[in-house]
This record gives C-alpha cells, structure tokens and sequence, in this order.
C-alpha cells in the first residue's frame, strides 16, 4: 500500500511514442468497455509534479482514448465522435464526483 496516496495498488503506466519519436510517460487513470464493446482509456500525464500533494489547486489533465488490444499491446484511437466525447465527459463527471465524496 502506497502511502503517498488514496491508491491501494500500484498505479499502471502506459509509454506512448509522441509525433517527434519522444516517449513519454502517462497514468492510467481509468479504463472502462461500454455495451457496444469499445473500450476506453483515460490517461494523465505522469511527469507532472508528483511530490506536490495539492488537491485543491492544478486541474490534471486527462487524455481519453478508444483502444484495441493487440497481444500484449493496445492501438489508442483518438476520440472523434462528438458522442464519444459526451459519452467521455459524463464518465469525467462521475469519477470526479466520486473522487470528491472519497475525499470528504
């Protein structure tokens, strides 16, 4: 158990190649499938000032994607369908919420 955090297991991290051929390194904040079987994927950037434990100040910011799972790889697909994205943003809401409660 970490005691930097509310987080009872170890946190998964993905690498992902940018444009230039730079790795960087994301947190997977959250994976979930809908009923039509797509599955999604929220990732946070994980560079960002970890020894900071300011809750209330800096939004974080979130990345969604679409996945496949290739073997042992995933395929992200960028989110496109502006239903997608409500779909992505009411997810948002509710993990924020819930995070919220968690906290208080």
């Amino acid at each position: 158990m970490s005691e930097n955090g509310n987080h009872e297991h170890e946190q998964e991290m993905i690498v992902i190649s940018n444009e230039d051929g730079q790795e960087e390194t994301f947190e997977v904040l959250f994976q979930f499938e809908r009923d039509n079987g797509h599955k999604y994927i929220l990732l946070t950037p994980a560079d960002e000032d970890e020894g900071e434990d300011d809750d209330e100040t800096a939004e974080q910011e979130v990345y969604p994607f679409r996945y496949e799972e290739d073997g042992e790889n995933i395929n992200l697909i960028p989110i496109e369908d502006e239903s997608e994205w409500d779909m992505i943003e009411e997810v948002l809401h509710t993990l924020e919420t819930e995070l919220n409660h968690d906290d208080g």
